[in-house]
């Protein structure tokens, strides 16, 4: 056969290759045809192209496909070997920007191969019962893939925008004897206050390699706080904050803020600064950052993430209007009862901040309950459900001077600290007498601060002979209560402590002595007789909260 008929003869075979030129094969066989186009489109971009179209679009495609599927490769590599290089990329500024132009690009494209792939197709070939099935294929699946990409663009957007608004762009900050101090601080800037006053401060400190983490709370009504030694306010309060009544720790942000802000120059909020300043000398340790939550905005980040799950040890007021006269308040708006709850965003607000018939440190306990129910619900699934409310909402109601260029080495250790025992220490009741704060004892704090470090560590948890999240309280005369995690030698010393069962193991108290349950109309009516008392021992385990 001369080389003219043999490439006639591959000629026509060509022409009769289904894949290239359908319309020379059956209608089963084009509707086939059109599937395995619009399959290879969405799983191999660019492949369609090469063995039913334009060559070289295909083969350019494919590179991209490639080029795209080693980044994943290479970032799941960083996310099993170097977690925090990879979240580090992720929320840095300009790598972002690159990542989100990169995937709108990538989308676009993806989009202009399905649309290349519909005209291979040819749905005019297709039988007419065919052809809307496979076009809402490709619709769908174009939805699946370009789709896909465009709106992980954008969600890196709102992320790269949440970032840059709560977090600072200052230097990076280094651990302290291997430990991350963090000061939690919950705002409340109403209609009758001047300023920001933190009424809520907690210390969260975590162990820079391990994660392992403590709570120290602080109670809004501490006296004689004592700033650091580096702080300027230290030239205003020589010998601590100690100007009388007034001086509870949290009036320092409002007055530092109207009156002492020149001391601070450079700092976008002297007020939570002096604050953090105040913490740190008061417990002995090294803060280095801050968080400040509006308490006022609150509600709708735990909106946004959908609620928060506790066990509630009592009924909690959502307290009505204060009387100065009679120095009481007035109905309730509502009542959180005791038991398993679902709280939305208003409730999980009044949750932390009541504290009608019960102390400040009935409180303090809540709000430590809270934040550990927001901080253990907010699990990857939520996270990626809800990522734009609770981004937006974030940046309304969230303020920190983190360096947003260490995110990725703190969110490494969030979720090494995610599902490990937290240990726990408040300045007052159950860890201090009740009048401990009007008179505290600096040494004494700065002792029990360290020792309930020492015993976070994985270590000290294993030595101190204390199971976590343990509460000890003294026996008759044994003197003030010891610290979460305390030394197994103040323990084993004659019985002079106690071991309480831990946080989440707690009855709810849902019925009166008598047996009879605890209603709202019940608390409601006993309000309505001017019964404070009985109201009071209803409800005097509602400190006892556990996250669930």
């Amino acid at each position: 056969m001369t080389s003219s008929k043999v490439q006639q003869s591959l000629s026509g075979a060509a022409l009769t290759d289904p894949v290239r030129y359908p319309a020379s094969a059956s209608f089963p066989v084009r509707t086939k045809r059109g599937f395995v186009l619009v399959l290879l489109t969405l799983l191999v971009p660019g492949s369609a192209q090469l063995v039913a179209g334009d060559r070289k679009l295909g083969r350019a495609a494919l590179r991209v496909t490639l080029c795209v599927w080693a980044a994943l490769v290479l970032a799941v590599l960083l996310l099993l070997l170097n977690r925090t290089l990879l979240i580090n990329i992720i929320t840095n500024p300009f790598a972002s920007l690159a990542l989100v132009i990169l995937l709108v690009a990538l989308a676009a494209g993806w989009a202009i191969l399905f649309i290349n792939t519909l005209r291979l197709i040819r749905p005019v070939l297709l039988a007419p019962k065919a052809r809307p099935a496979v076009v809402i294929a490709l619709v769908l699946a174009m939805v699946l893939g370009s789709g896909s990409l465009g709106y992980a663009a954008y969600l890196l957007n709102v992320g790269r925008n949440a970032i840059g608004s709560i977090f600072s762009s200052g230097p990076a900050i280094d651990p302290v004897e291997g430990r991350y101090n963090f000061l939690m601080m919950g705002g409340d800037a109403g209609e009758d206050r001047t300023g920001r006053r933190p009424d809520s401060l907690s210390v969260l400190s975590v162990d820079a390699e391990t994660g392992q983490t403590a709570i120290i709370s602080v109670p809004r009504n501490l006296q004689n706080a004592q700033f650091s030694e580096d702080s300027p306010m230290r030239t205003v309060y020589p010998d601590g904050y100690n100007c009388g009544d007034e001086c509870l720790i949290n009036a320092i942000n409002t007055e530092v803020t109207n009156e002492y802000a020149d001391l601070y120059p450079g700092v976008a909020d002297p007020g939570a600064q002096a604050t953090l300043e105040a913490v740190s000398g008061t417990l002995g340790i090294t803060v280095q950052a801050y968080v400040l939550v509006d308490m006022q905005g609150f509600s709708s980040l735990i909106d946004a993430m959908g609620g928060i799950r506790i066990k509630a040890g009592g009924w909690v007021p959502m307290s009505g209007f204060f009387d100065d006269f009679t120095q009481t308040h007035g109905m309730p708006l509502g009542w959180i009862p005791a038991g398993e709850q679902t709280l939305n965003g208003d409730q999980a607000l009044w949750y932390g901040r009541s504290r009608e018939y019960v102390d400040d440190y009935s409180r303090i306990q809540r709000q430590q309950c809270v934040q550990q129910a927001m901080l253990k619900q907010l699990d990857p699934a939520t996270l990626l459900a809800k990522f734009e409310d609770i981004a937006n909402a974030g940046t309304k109601v969230v303020e920190s001077n983190v360096s947003s260029s260490q995110l990725g080495s703190f969110v490494d250790l969030a979720i090494k600290a995610k599902g490990q025992d937290v240990k726990r220490l408040t300045i007052g009741p159950p860890d201090f007498d009740a009048s401990f704060s009007t008179v505290p004892d600096f040494d004494e704090i700065h002792a029990r601060v360290d020792e309930l470090l020492a015993s976070a560590s994985a270590q000290g948890a294993q030595s101190a002979g204390v199971p976590d999240d343990a509460i000890l309280v003294p026996a008759a005369g044994a003197g003030p209560v010891q610290a979460a995690g305390a030394s197994s030698a103040s323990v084993l010393a004659g019985g002079a402590a106690k071991q309480q069962p831990t946080p989440s193991d707690f009855v709810p108290v849902t019925t009166t002595p008598d047996g009879e349950p605890i209603t709202e109309e019940m608390l409601t009516q006993l309000k309505r007789e001017g019964n404070e008392e009985a109201i009071r021992q209803l409800v005097a385990t509602n400190g006892q909260c556990a996250p669930l």
